[in-house]
């Protein structure tokens, strides 16, 4: 029989039984998201995609955004995972498991939506009847099928020695089903050292694996783009583009996840600022990365000065979709900026003006009075005596000025939260990276080389199937951190074994490179030649 200690048995295994009001009524909620999302669904096999936006020539929307975005946040469990336990990043063992779970869930959810996207569910078949080698249609479909299996597998292996130790340490009233699940589920395992140097070397080729099939997966969905001649997509630079982001979201999600999993489950004892502070470096390198590529790809296009990829690329800067593409822009600076500024900013700055609560609420006010003033032109009668008469610009200006005083005076604040800050910088990227998916796909999509341009706009069909797939996301998430522990028990403990082991290690002093003074006198005078 396997055995735990009482502080893991408590903190991971026994809230495995036991669910409260909160946690039914999350179910519940996601539930009906579900079930909305199913009946829209339906609706739109039945009507055909009429119900949707899409229309000639924009026969990618939505969907596709989505597609792209979950498979980009799929790359959390993979290329951070693996590469961690590749390179034996020991700090990554507590959050193992969250990262391999959001990879499983998003590929699920990211492949629902080519089924969403087709129309008639029944025409995925015709890649595989029909398909062409030279389409990089057909590659997508073979890498993300291998993804998918492979990651299947990473994520159940490091879960085989947990479900033997719930088998082994089922509560007296646990369920007749948990049982027979976990006795499956653990495949005889014992824990000897056979078993244990198997799964030990089967888990390292796994992580070797998976690392090539997961960069695959994201540039071959970028050749779906790139190898068209659509203006704004016939790009070489979109296969590293694309992988960066997808690294970069994934991180974004994982730190989301594992902080939502630490306060409901209690896991500050397991995931630590240690967790935070490394990973949130990998953060910031991507971050920057990114911008970098953007940077590159957008520069072209504009120094290019092409006849058809030029209209796009005005478009985004100042045209119709220049709302999308700036708050994409900004969700990501201000992300760069909250991760990295508080780790620059002096203790001693706290004392300026600039940093005083009021201060930050009078900015924020600031803030939204000129953006409400902006995006609502019905209010400026209304508000006359507060806008007092400005132009447009002037609160830009004002909303500009405003947003970043804003910023700047709650830096010593998330100096001191450092977890905060990591969620807050995580969900802006998540905002940022799903508009960047849809300045990519939609603006080219509406103004193709060959069609009249036209517009797309998505209905309650498309934004209530977007809905579902994030509740969908959420409920199998939910559900799975109530079969499994959230944190990996023996990695955990293995890790303790080996921090113990090099706690008790005896660094020995360097030998002195030269001899003593006394030592090196008797030298030279032996080795003095004499006439």
């Amino acid at each position: 029989m396997l055995t735990i200690g009482k502080r893991d048995k408590e903190t991971l295994l026994d809230p495995l039984f036991r669910a409260g009001r909160g946690f039914y009524a999350l179910i519940g909620v996601l539930i009906v998201i579900m079930g909305w999302g199913l009946f829209m669904y339906i609706r739109q096999i039945v009507l055909g995609l009429g119900v949707t936006g899409m229309d000639r020539p924009a026969y990618w929307g939505i969907y596709m955004v989505n597609f792209i975005f979950f498979i980009g946040i799929s790359h959390a469990g993979t290329l951070i995972s693996a590469i961690l336990r590749v390179t034996q990043a020991e700090w990554r063992r507590p959050i193992t498991r969250i990262a391999e779970a959001i990879t499983a869930f998003a590929l699920v959810v990211g492949t629902l939506q080519i089924f969403f996207d087709l129309g008639r569910p029944d025409r995925v078949l015709y890649l595989f009847w029909y398909g062409r080698l030279q389409s990089p249609l057909l590659w997508d479909a073979v890498s993300v099928t291998a993804y998918f299996l492979g990651s299947l597998t990473y994520l159940y292996l490091p879960i085989i020695p947990d479900v033997a130790l719930l088998r082994d340490n089922l509560p007296a009233d646990a369920p007749a089903w948990r049982e027979r699940l976990y006795a499956i589920m653990a495949l005889g395992w014992r824990g000897n050292r056979t078993q244990w140097i198997r799964l030990e070397k089967t888990i390292a080729v796994m992580a070797v694996l998976i690392i090539p099939v997961a960069i695959s997966v994201h540039t071959v969905i970028s050749w779906i783009l790139a190898t068209t001649v659509q203006p704004g997509w016939h790009s070489t630079v979109f296969g590293p583009y694309f992988v960066v982001g997808a690294i970069f979201s994934g991180i974004g999600a994982l730190f989301i996840a594992m902080t939502l999993a630490r306060r409901v489950m209690h896991l500050e004892a397991y995931i630590t600022d240690r967790q935070y502070r490394n990973l949130g470096y990998i953060f910031i390198t991507m971050s920057a990365i990114w911008f970098y590529f953007t940077y590159a790809e957008y520069m072209t296009l504009a120094a290019g000065q092409g006849a058809a990829e030029f209209p796009i690329l005005a478009s985004k800067l100042w045209g119709a979709f220049s709302p999308g593409f700036w708050a994409m822009v900004l969700a990501m600076v201000v992300a760069f900026v909250v991760l990295v500024f508080p780790l620059i900013l002096p203790n001693s700055w706290r004392k300026y003006r600039i940093f005083n609560p009021r201060f930050t609420l009078a900015s924020a006010v600031a803030f939204g009075l000129a953006m409400l003033l902006l995006q609502v032109p019905e209010t400026e009668d209304a508000l006359a005596g507060l806008s007092l008469g400005l132009s447009p610009i002037a609160l830009k200006i004002i909303a500009l000025v405003a947003g970043v005083l804003f910023i700047v005076s709650i830096l010593p604040w998330l100096k001191r939260h450092l977890i905060d800050a990591m969620v807050i910088a995580s969900g802006l990227v998540l905002i940022g990276m799903w508009l960047e998916r849809w300045n990519i796909i939609v603006p080219t999509m509406v103004s193709p080389r060959l069609a009249p341009s036209s517009w797309y706009t998505p209905t309650l069909t498309e934004w209530s199937l977007f809905a579902a797939s994030i509740a969908l996301f959420i409920f199998m998430f939910a559900l799975f951190f109530k079969v499994v522990p959230a944190v990996s028990v023996w990695e955990v403990r293995e890790g303790r074994v080996i921090d113990h082991v090099h706690s008790q290690e005896i660094m020995p002093m360097p030998e002195p490179s030269l001899p003593a003074r006394g030592a090196m006198r008797r030298s030279l005078e032996e080795t003095e030649p004499t006439y």
